[in-house]
């Protein structure tokens, strides 16, 4: 892989349509070797890059889904205490008395539990997806940068485990809150903006190639119109890609081979999440939703 273009062309034979701004980013931050930070509204392919990246690049995908609360031991590793207690009662009927010994073998890396972090430090090739950050507290995120920026973690019972070839880390926001400069300093930092309608309706024609062209491109149409809503009309969760995709595969589902006030009317949980945002574009009328406004 000489260039972003070399890295565009490969994602694409994975269905996944980077135009040259994220190509670019990606294609850096594997010749850097530094973590690649998207951000942008959800459903607009972060995650999914992450995927078409380990397939890109034959490795597997090891994917730490950060929530509140989460903490560095959920992260790195945990103890197997079921299996150590087995073996200390196993020790204890065989007759075992050396208390150090036993003990030692209680810590032994067969115990050991890896955790996502710890996985991939441990795992050649990997692509660590880090997804969410935003949800995590400033505790974690602190942690998770002390991380990226030796790629070494310290067991205490064991000793400081180390990445032969540290793993290629895409991190992901959806900016719910702001993630630390910090954090950002040691990516390379790249925003995800919802496509074009024409990348749109290439994206869709992609991933799925039963769609016909008409009913691609009218899904296309009526995701940008919602996305569009005027501020007063704004929709609580405008639809992403993923929601468009989700959509017209339930088109496919039900045979559709275009987009009709009625079969938009019974499908449109599919791409609207939320009950008022429903509510909002039957009244505005589907007709001219489809139509394009």
């Amino acid at each position: 892989m000489e260039s972003p273009g070399d890295l565009q062309r490969l994602l694409d034979e994975q269905a996944y349509l980077a135009d040259e701004g994220l190509a670019t980013a990606g294609f850096l931050a594997l010749r850097m070797r530094r973590p690649l930070f998207l951000e942008g509204e959800a459903g607009v392919g972060k995650t999914a890059l992450a995927k078409a990246l380990a397939a890109v690049l034959g490795a597997p995908l090891i994917r730490l889904q950060c929530y509140e609360g989460l903490d560095a031991a959920q992260a790195l590793y945990d103890w197997d205490f079921p299996r150590q207690l087995l073996h200390l009662r196993a020790a204890e009927a065989a007759g075992v008395a050396d208390v150090d010994r036993l003990e030692g073998e209680l810590y032994d890396r067969r115990f050991l539990l890896a955790r996502p972090l710890l996985q991939a430090l441990e795992t050649v090739p990997s692509v660590l997806l880090v997804d969410e950050i935003d949800r995590a507290d400033d505790e974690f995120e602190a942690f998770l940068l002390e991380v990226l920026s030796d790629f070494t973690i310290s067991v205490p019972e064991l000793g400081t485990v180390r990445a032969e070839v540290p793993p290629v880390v895409v991190v992901t926001s959806n900016r719910t809150r702001e993630v630390h400069d910090a954090l950002k300093r040691r990516c390379l930092y790249h925003w995800l903006e919802h496509p074009s309608y024409e990348r749109e309706v290439a994206i869709i024609r992609r991933r799925l190639p039963g769609a016909a062209e008409r009913l691609a491109s009218q899904v296309a149409r009526a995701a940008q119109q919602l996305r569009a809503q005027p501020a007063g009309g704004a929709l609580l969760k405008p639809p992403g890609v993923a929601e468009s995709l989700d959509w017209t595969e339930a088109l496919v589902a039900l045979g559709a081979r275009e987009l009709d006030p009625a079969t938009a009317a019974v499908t449109l949980g599919a791409v609207l999440k939320y009950r008022e945002d429903q509510e909002r574009v039957v009244k505005n009328g589907l007709a001219a939703l489809i139509d394009g406004g």
